[in-house]
């Protein structure tokens, strides 16, 4: 809650980011098990962020910016390193059943080369056996009778009789062999003939599978290369959000300085305030009892509210954040929340808390616009309350009663959102307001 613009400008509302895209297409193309993967982490990195916001408070604007845009980049890449893996995966995958589709068609194709040969020798074969019986026939039609008796009739001796039985049956053996050669050709071709269609018919449907285990490799590659892309891109962003947040970081830890020093500064007027308080009780008490009456040491009391506390509720809301040390989560340092945050909309009226006289009215540094109202001397010390972040004034100075409009409520100074930061100070020292309301 430091100091870094005039109190005419007041500091922009951070609206934090609290989700990450993720492409739909992306777990349409993976596994089940890498999707839920990818889920897993886009759901961490959902809770890093919600847990951060809870965590900003009292952090400047732009530093809470830059550091939850890291932490938010910082998620992605998770996401995103999941997305690559679980794409590489496909990809490998793809490549491998590509792979041996590929190999199975290499196969089928080699099957359907030989059965072609070996139809094309079957077909030769035939029509070479049936060739040679036509021209067999041809020559025994053109000799004659060719059958065994007439061949034996025309033996001119009993020798050359023998002799041409003998020939007769080797003409007829062979006869007989070329047929059946002939029919167990015909047999094996048509056998041949449905093997190839067979093979043909696997050789298309592999082909087919090819062309489809291709378009998924390719599709696969081309999602592995855009989650890399997406990856290099994050990363590059990510480099320069940290140096960006580095450099806030050097800012920040200046402001906090500088909200030290103007803490500082206040207590020190309170302080002197509280003396000089002291002084006009002690003065009151000693003229009082110079003319024999009793004293009332509290000043600018009033009733106190139904609640019990001295102190009236400044605002009608919510109580967001309550006074304590708090954990920076960009510095790495605790630092005092000095008041309690009352979570209430931009211009919200603001009340003073009790009786009392306007002391400051202006630019507070961190905290934006800050009233600040002297109660005087209240249980034996000098109280006085803070109002800030406001948007606008209604009085600047003087005496103010209880209830009574002081300001508008706002996000001026060092603040993520429309809320009142309200303090209480006992002799200047910051103490828990919630033991005065």
């Amino acid at each position: 809650m430091m100091p870094s613009r005039p109190p005419a400008t007041p500091r922009r509302r951070y609206a934090a980011l609290t989700s990450f895209v993720c492409a739909a297409s992306l777990l349409a193309g993976l596994t089940p098990q890498a999707a839920a993967d990818v889920g897993d982490e886009k759901r961490k990195a959902d809770r890093r962020v919600a847990q951060l916001q809870q965590s900003i408070d009292g952090v400047s604007a732009d530093l809470a910016t830059a550091y939850t845009a890291l932490q938010t980049t910082t998620a992605q890449l998770a996401v995103a390193e999941s997305r690559l893996a679980a794409a590489r995966a496909t990809a490998r995958a793809a490549d491998e059943h590509n792979a041996a589709v590929a190999t199975q068609l290499s196969v089928a194709q080699a099957n359907e080369s030989r059965a072609q040969e070996t139809l094309a020798k079957n077909t030769a074969t035939q029509d070479q056996t049936q060739h040679d019986l036509d021209a067999f026939a041809a020559g025994l039609f053109q000799d004659g009778d060719g059958g065994q008796l007439a061949v034996a009739l025309g033996a001119t001796s009993a020798d050359d009789f023998a002799s041409r039985l003998v020939y007769a049956d080797t003409v007829t053996e062979m006869t007989t062999k070329s047929l059946a050669d002939l029919a167990a050709a015909k047999a094996d071709g048509a056998a041949t003939q449905a093997y190839l269609t067979s093979v043909r018919a696997e050789v298309a449907e592999l082909k087919r599978q090819a062309e489809v285990a291709l378009a998924a490799a390719n599709a696969a590659k081309t999602e592995a290369q855009s989650a890399k892309d997406q990856l290099d891109s994050l990363a590059a962003t990510q480099r320069n959000q940290t140096a960006a947040l580095e450099a806030r970081k050097a800012e920040e830890t200046a402001q906090l300085a500088q909200a030290e020093a103007d803490q500082a500064a206040l207590q020190a007027m309170l302080v002197e305030q509280a003396r000089r308080a002291r002084e006009a009780a002690a003065a009151a008490a000693a003229a009082a009892a110079a003319a024999g009456k009793k004293s009332n040491t509290q000043t600018g009391t009033s009733s106190p509210p139904s609640s019990g506390g001295f102190l009236s509720y400044p605002a009608s809301g919510p109580i967001t954040s309550s006074f304590g040390l708090r954990y920076h989560p960009i510095l790495l340092v605790w630092k005092l929340h000095t008041g309690t945050d009352f979570g209430i909309a931009c211009g919200t009226p603001v009340r003073a808390a009790a009786d009392g006289v306007v002391i400051s009215a202006g630019w507070g540094g961190g905290n934006g616009n800050r009233l600040v109202i002297d109660h005087g001397i209240q249980r034996g010390v000098d109280l006085a309350s803070t109002y800030n972040h406001l948007s606008s004034f209604v009085v600047h100075s003087g005496p103010v009663r209880r209830g009574q409009v002081i300001a508008y409520s706002g996000n001026t100074g060092y603040s993520t959102g429309c809320h009142l930061h309200f303090e209480t100070l006992e002799d200047g020292r910051f103490v828990n307001p919630m033991t005065w309301l």
